[in-house]
């Protein structure tokens, strides 16, 4: 007699337990709105940095200068609250840090704050992969020039993942 108890008592439990796994439900994967995909473009889950070590080049009005930028870097943070960029070896076309934003309601549009000739341009940008394409305008309005020399031009830097 006790061992049907016993036996009652395991298959009791043990059917308690299966049906208790059955009632959870899993929680739905949120779905991220356009502007959550476009920073995780550039700075993933919190950041990434490009390079154009590695395969990347830069041209400037189509010439030519990755020899100028071979060590340049650029690393984006960003969530929805705060947006930053480093850079090292830009050859002071960019500042060494900051923030940046989106330009209006363009998410392949990006702005960098700061005060260098990149600073305040409307960046274009595209990814595919491991590969990041940024282009921009530097332009100097006529009877100008720049303190940090010819700048001016339609730059393209196509940056690999670091």
């Amino acid at each position: 007699m006790q061992k049907f108890i016993f036996g009652l008592t395991i298959l009791i439990a043990l059917g308690l337990s299966i049906s208790s796994c059955k009632n959870k439900k899993e929680e739905p994967t949120p779905v991220k709105t356009p502007e959550q995909l476009a920073i995780e473009d550039l700075a993933g889950e919190s950041s990434l940095t490009w390079t154009v070590a590695n395969g990347g080049s830069v041209t400037r009005d189509g010439r030519a200068e990755t020899n100028i930028y071979s060590d340049f870097e650029i690393r984006f943070s960003g969530n929805a609250n705060s947006k930053t960029y480093t850079t090292e070896n830009s050859n002071d076309l960019f500042d060494n840090s900051g923030n940046w934003s989106f330009v209006g309601d363009d998410l392949d549009i990006i702005q960098l704050a700061g005060t260098k000739p990149a600073s305040g341009r409307e960046i274009s940008y595209t990814r595919s992969g491991n590969d990041l394409t940024l282009n921009f305008n530097i332009v100097v309005p006529s009877g100008r020039t720049l303190p940090n020399g010819a700048v001016a031009g339609s730059y393209v830097f196509r940056l690999k993942r670091k």
